[in-house]
């Protein structure tokens, strides 16, 4: 057989090329008499052929995006250029961990992170917020929710209780998104850098994540326990090198912030790249279809 003009990067052309091929050696066959040399030479040319179409299935299945969407709060969200820009632009240091995950995800994942600073389950959704990621939504894409940091605010406008309305809200934003044939996973709220006078981490969320464990279990959408998987990590770096991991600023580093920072809630870009290693390996813990998009 003549040699392939055409390389295998396209597998399209290739197979449409030995069909053409394989339609002119069957009009030779009928003007040969079924010429046995000839039968075998078209044989062979439609195995290559259907060999090939195989490979591109698999070649565009390989090649299909997932988006995933994530709503939530400070911790988790993306700190603009403008924002960055009042304290001293890229380099100071805020990260929230949902930014930092497109670094796990492989190039056909593409992250919508529609977190907001200072919103809770109920605000994130009365500010308008939940409503563009709603409509966008499709079959096959995922939603990262995790709240709790806000909801436990005194303001009427966030408030909830984690027993009744901290547990409605995030249901309805569930039970939405499963409508739109897309996947929830509910995250447990992310750990506060607060040591006792003991050295031990402090609970500071109680009722807020028992809630979302007990919300996973009764739907059965997949919980990453992200609030242990943090407080381990705290743990591990102790009282004083867990600083690294949160937004921690030396005096007169930055000419808007002359007198520094220490801020035990907000992570630092070291520490939200920690926090979605953490997530990306909770992906693999639960056993989501989109660990396989992890690098």
């Amino acid at each position: 057989m003549q040699a392939l003009p055409i390389t295998l990067s396209k597998p399209l052309p290739v197979i449409l090329y030995l069909y053409k091929a394989a339609q002119k050696q069957q009009k030779s066959i009928f003007v040969r008499k079924h010429n046995p040399t000839i039968m075998k030479q078209t044989i062979k040319t439609l195995v290559a052929a259907a060999a090939l179409l195989f490979i591109f299935i698999g070649f565009k299945s390989g090649q299909k995006k997932i988006t995933v969407y994530s709503i939530g709060d400070s911790t988790m969200c993306d700190f603009a250029p403008a924002y960055l820009s009042q304290f001293g632009g890229e380099n100071y240091p805020i990260r929230g961990w949902m930014q930092m995950m497109p670094l796990f995800f492989k190039d056909n994942v593409v992250v919508q992170n529609a977190a907001r600073s200072g919103r809770s389950s109920k605000s994130f959704r009365t500010e308008g917020h939940w409503k563009p990621v709603l409509e966008k939504l499709k079959a096959g894409d995922y939603v990262f929710i995790m709240f709790g940091a806000n909801d436990q605010k005194a303001d009427t406008a966030r408030h909830t209780d984690p027993a009744t309305t901290y547990r409605q809200n995030l249901l309805n934003y569930i039970e939405e998104t499963k409508a739109k044939g897309a996947y929830p996973i509910l995250f447990t709220s992310l750990v506060r850098r607060h040591f006792g006078k003991d050295g031990k981490l402090t609970d500071t969320y109680g009722e807020y994540v028992t809630a979302v464990q007990q919300l996973g279990a009764a739907t059965g959408v997949p919980v990453i326990d992200l609030n242990k998987k943090s407080a381990d990590l705290v743990t591990s770096y102790g009282p004083e090198e867990s600083k690294k991991l949160f937004l921690y600023i030396e005096p007169g580093k930055f000419s808007k912030l002359p007198q520094g920072k220490k801020d035990d809630s907000h992570l630092c870009v070291f520490g939200a790249t920690e926090i979605a290693r953490l997530a990306a390996q909770g992906l693999k813990e639960i056993k989501s279809p989109l660990a396989a998009y992890l690098k």
